[in-house]
């Protein structure tokens, strides 16, 4: 691991994390196609990209901060009442509690298998192309749900917003949110599919996907990052590159929040397919 690398890889991870085009992809797939297989055999290269993903939870608290002071007291008013009242965000607070149960039981059983897809390169491209397969599927499916009109805003007014989801509904959202664990397929993506199925519009499906990645990114963390306290000059690079990764992805949140309030997930299908099959043709080409 050196400073280069390990700050591509950072600035590479804080753009892609919040947009639906996976950064584990994105940071398997890059390495490979520069040459960088000693970087993916590494020991120490999964504790790194935990530890730019914290960064990116950093962020996600951050922007979302009045939000999660807000669900963390419903919560424990809950607790302390032992049942949910009328506020909105106590539901919403229990609504992610069990969105983030599935992901984390898929994650935790399934670790090492996992973790041994980080170094096939070729994977992650075959998986980026699928993972704009399902954003391209998931909006041709929410057209033909909504009314025929030109206007954008009409469009997505029909749709609810996060206090009508339903129990099974973020129960579903977290299930779809474990395929993430595959190198290739979008965190935020699929669950912002699996939101836009279940009747969201799409800023309450990128919110509801925001939100439910804060918890499980930092767990992660809490696994993988101790790992890093062997190497001091390890842990240095991680620590700036964790910087820098939630810097990119503070950035990144600012402009989806906006972004889904009238865009669709489209261009980022395009993208996906395009970025997929440039990665394996040359992977290909190479031999």
């Amino acid at each position: 691991m050196d400073w280069i690398k390990a700050l591509v890889l950072a600035a590479l991870q804080g753009v892609t994390e919040l947009f639906p085009v996976s950064s584990l992809g994105h940071t398997v797939v890059l390495p490979g196609a520069l040459r960088w297989g000693d970087l993916l055999d590494s020991d120490t290269f999964l504790p790194l990209i935990v530890m730019l993903h914290l960064g990116t939870a950093a962020a996600l608290l951050l922007f979302f901060r009045r939000d999660w002071l807000a669900l963390i007291r419903a919560f424990i008013r809950t607790v302390a009442k032992g049942k949910i009242g009328e506020d909105p965000n106590e539901r919403l607070s229990w609504l992610i509690v069990i969105g983030t149960v599935p992901a984390g039981l898929i994650g935790l059983i399934f670790e090492k298998p996992l973790a041994s897809l980080f170094s096939i390169p070729e994977l992650a491209a075959v998986f980026l192309i699928i993972n704009g397969s399902i954003l391209f599927l998931g909006e041709l499916l929410r057209r033909r749900a909504e009314p025929k009109a030109f206007d954008r805003q009409k469009q997505e007014m029909i749709f609810h917003d996060l206090d009508q989801l339903t129990w099974k509904g973020a129960l579903f959202i977290g299930a779809m949110q474990a395929l993430a664990l595959i190198p290739g397929i979008s965190r935020s993506g699929v669950t912002m599919v699996a939101g836009l199925s279940h009747g969201l519009n799409h800023k309450a499906a990128a919110r509801f996907a925001f939100l439910l990645a804060t918890p499980l990114i930092l767990a992660a963390g809490v696994l993988e990052v101790p790992k890093l306290f062997a190497d001091t000059q390890l842990l240095l690079i991680a620590v700036v590159g964790g910087v820098i990764a939630g810097t990119a992805a503070y950035l990144s949140t600012r402009f989806l929040m906006r972004y889904f309030e009238l865009g669709r997930l489209d261009p980022f299908a395009f993208y996906c397919w395009g970025a997929g099959l440039l990665a394996l043709t040359l992977f290909f080409w190479r031999g």
